[in-house]
């Protein structure tokens, strides 16, 4: 019974941080920011990880959904599309590029287990208070 139910939350963690990782508009690096110099991190980056954190996004794109063109220039190709932070397409029928789309279903997995985490952080914090102070 809970062993299968913690085998799903597991996989279901390692789920959602594969696709964070994995997600195809993500920014695409170029040889000078792969160098040591480039460690530090300044107040716009840590801003943009925050706000990516809690705006995902997706190219999976339903049905229903309609496409928004992403104008990246002329020579339209994947590396440009992803560059710019675009999705590029499949099929041929489609935009070459267009905007990536909300994904609301991993913003609510992310802000789960940020409260799970910090609802389980305060339970144990007494119990280990309570420990170090017997001690």
């Amino acid at each position: 019974g809970t062993h299968l139910a913690w085998n799903c939350v597991v996989l279901m963690l390692l789920y959602s941080i594969n696709s964070s990782f994995a997600s195809p508009a993500e920014h695409v690096l170029e040889k000078s920011e792969v160098t040591p110099s480039n460690f530090s991190m300044n107040l716009k980056d840590v801003y943009e990880a925050l706000l990516s954190f809690f705006r995902p996004v997706t190219c999976h794109h339903k049905d229903e959904q309609t496409l928004i063109p992403c104008y990246v220039g002329e020579s339209l190709n994947i590396t440009e599309c992803l560059k710019n932070k675009c999705c590029p397409s499949k099929t041929s029928h489609e935009l070459p590029c267009y905007m990536p789309f909300e994904d609301s279903m991993q913003l609510m997995f992310r802000v789960l287990v940020l409260v799970a985490g910090g609802l389980l952080i305060l339970g144990c914090l007494p119990l280990c208070c309570c420990a170090s102070l017997q001690k």
